[in-house]
């Protein structure tokens, strides 16, 4: 009688465990358990190719990070100094929200989780989340949020 109760939680240990790993393995079970959820509405997401897009993940699953309501940074590179000796002054830095572009995109990226390096939550009071901030309150009016980057020191020969 023993050797069948211990062969039945056996059987029901097995079982059990078999389903774990499936539900795992199609994304299930993250979606059962749940993701612990950011306190931060916005994320900055880094992609493998440099380029980073500020904005709010809708969903997510194991392939694909849906994106809305994006920001990128945009760098103008200045005119190059007109003496020899002088230092290039430093690039400046624009916010841009997308959607207005030539190709004329839709506020929403779908961004392949195998380009992406890495997720940060951003804080409110970040420079980045007070310029959407503030643009989003302007009526979309007013992106006004360029900064210079600060100049790397250059070494002396």
């Amino acid at each position: 009688m023993a050797i069948k109760t211990i062969v039945r939680v056996l059987i029901v240990i097995v079982g059990l465990a078999i389903i774990v790993i499936a539900l795992n393995a199609t994304g299930v079970l993250g979606k059962i358990v749940g993701k612990a959820k950011s306190k931060s509405n916005w994320q900055a997401v880094f992609l493998t190719n440099g380029q980073v897009y500020f904005g709010k993940i809708v969903s997510e699953n194991k392939d694909y990070i849906v994106l809305r309501n994006i920001y990128y940074l945009q760098i103008e590179q200045p005119i190059q100094p007109e003496k020899p000796n002088q230092s290039p002054p430093p690039p400046k830095l624009s916010l841009v929200k997308l959607g207005n572009e030539l190709h004329g995109p839709k506020d929403e990226m779908r961004i392949s989780r195998s380009q992406v390096v890495f997720i940060e939550d951003l804080k409110d009071d970040g420079k980045v989340v007070s310029a959407i901030t503030e643009f989003e309150k302007s009526g979309g009016q007013n992106l006004q949020t360029q900064t210079q980057a600060t100049p790397q020191p250059t070494p002396t020969p």
